[in-house]
């Protein structure tokens, strides 16, 4: 089924409603064929203006062409800043009339129980190994506030956390996942709304810099900080990629920034490499 444009459907219920249009503020595929059915007219001389011809034909075209029975109630749903598939089959008959994402929120696991709260409601996040929780309703999502957030930026580590447990023995951990990327928006919502402490888990190169400062850093300000394991330079040394340092840009003041970033900016250009941080499964 088409998609009829929030631009055109205003533009149809100006006209539904007896307005009166310039025609040259409504061109294109859908006008030209309105007016060749003779479901709006085109009148005037020195000003051409486009009106209703037909009304129950309109409402029949739009219909069978758009699954639209209610341009009202179409155009405020799309214009809805959350919009679900339940909304759209109302107001468009159509469930893919806009992209939606039906699971907002964002994967979390642990190491160890944490007491976590959705509203009023109390749990224990402590997933099996080989298993996850995702936090749908984030929005009223809290946990106590000595627990430290990790977010970890590829997917491999976070599936792997008992194999890097001797990374995060200094405090308890929150750990949660960067991706699917759309999520990121939600995870960083989230903090904004909490109090803890946000450690960065990412790759030690310019891209997972980039990824801290631009993303996180930006918007959490001292609230965030860089993940850096304490024998880091020995990794660089033994398992450092070169390619990553050749193909990859800083794109933010390197001057402006924290000891933890500059510290790892010097290890990346000292060595020429780059660390992806896979290494750190054992």
């Amino acid at each position: 089924m088409k998609k009829l444009s929030i631009s055109q459907a205003e533009k149809l219920l100006r006209i539904l409603n007896g307005e009166q249009l310039p025609a040259s503020s409504f061109k294109g595929e859908l006008s030209a064929t309105l007016l060749t059915e003779n479901i709006i007219v085109e009148n005037g001389r020195s000003r051409r203006v486009l009106s209703l011809s037909n009304r129950d034909a309109l409402n029949n075209y739009l219909f069978a062409e758009y699954g639209v029975s209610d341009l009202g109630l179409y155009i405020s749903t799309l214009k809805q800043s959350e919009i679900t598939r339940a909304d759209l089959v109302k107001a468009s008959s159509n469930s893919k009339t806009e992209k939606v994402r039906t699971f907002t929120g964002f994967l979390v696991s642990t190491l160890e129980p944490i007491r976590a709260k959705i509203c009023d409601n109390e749990f224990t996040i402590s997933p099996i190994e080989g298993t996850f929780i995702f936090i749908s309703d984030y929005e009223h999502f809290t946990i106590e506030d000595d627990v430290v957030i990790v977010g970890i930026e590829n997917a491999e580590n976070f599936r792997s956390l008992n194999r890097q447990n001797h990374l995060f023995d200094f405090a308890k951990c929150l750990f949660v996942c960067r991706y699917p990327q759309n999520q990121s928006k939600d995870f960083i919502t989230w903090l904004l709304k909490i109090r803890n402490t946000y450690f960065h888990f990412g790759d030690y190169d310019f891209a997972g810099l980039n990824i801290f400062v631009n993303e996180y850093q930006k918007h959490l300000g001292d609230r965030a900080k860089l993940f850096v394991p304490y024998d880091l330079e020995k990794y660089f040394d033994s398992y450092g990629n070169r390619e990553l340092f050749y193909n990859q840009k800083i794109n933010f003041d390197i001057n402006s920034q924290d000891n933890a970033i500059k510290s790892v900016y010097n290890l990346i250009n000292k060595y020429q490499k780059g660390l992806e941080q896979e290494v750190f499964i054992v």
